[in-house]
């Protein structure tokens, strides 16, 4: 009876929660659970990643960030090779695993695949203080979903253009307003893209980032691979 009792709270508390916040509210509650001082904006410090893949070949790479300064730096060490992508303002460097480096501008094709790291690293762990960025265009309506057998507030998100043409959905636990899964769709079909799980969390410079971050298809639930923030 208790259990029942308790049930009912939750799904009472995850309406009226759904129904009273707005996208920008939820928005600003789970800014204030992860970046409660506001830290991401001046963030200068770095942190280790390491990919997990089925079969494959695990992948450590030392993220080094420092945004007012507008540097950035992604060093990978795979099967005993190591590489690495750097962008500092304008200029451009990157290393092949032959130890070859080159030395370009970020508006050059050959520093494409380095902008994509960055924008890639700054994005995932930059959230969800990133979907404050310009172009980012969130769906006014704070939505009630339910995943992998609990319940959550969610936010649908797109971009303009020029940004990106995914469709995104980020799921909030409606007690804490933690973030604890996002998707994205490539379009309308929800059979595309995938869906990611967070569990457990890292404080780096005051900002709760997620420890374990477990990549699946949205088609199939088929295991992509898990990014692990290392605590060295």
């Amino acid at each position: 009876m208790k259990t029942l009792i308790t049930l009912l709270v939750i799904s009472f508390t995850l309406t009226l929660t759904a129904q009273t916040l707005t996208a920008n509210q939820l928005l600003e509650k789970t800014i204030a659970y992860h970046d409660p001082q506001g830290n991401w904006e001046t963030f200068a410090g770095d942190f280790t990643v390491l990919l997990e893949t089925p079969g494959g070949k695990e992948r450590k790479t030392t993220i080094t960030l420092n945004l007012p300064e507008e540097y950035f730096n992604a060093s990978t060490l795979q099967d005993g090779k190591s590489s690495f992508r750097e962008i500092r303002n304008t200029n451009c460097r990157f290393s092949n695993e032959d130890t070859t480096t080159t030395e370009t501008t970020i508006s050059d094709e050959a520093c494409e695949r380095t902008v994509m790291f960055k924008n890639y690293y700054t994005y995932l762990y930059g959230l969800p203080m990133k979907l404050k960025d310009p172009g980012t265009l969130i769906d006014p309506i704070v939505q009630k979903k339910t995943f992998k057998g609990k319940e959550y507030v969610v936010l649908k998100v797109t971009y303009e253009e020029a940004v990106g043409s995914d469709i995104w959905q980020f799921y909030f636990d409606p007690a804490t307003y933690a973030m604890e899964v996002y998707q994205f769709f490539k379009g309308p079909d929800e059979t595309t893209g995938e869906y990611i799980l967070l569990t457990d969390e890292v404080e780096i410079q005051g900002i709760k980032m997620p420890k374990d971050r477990a990549w699946y298809y949205n088609k199939d639930n088929g295991y992509l691979g898990t990014d692990k923030l290392l605590q060295e």
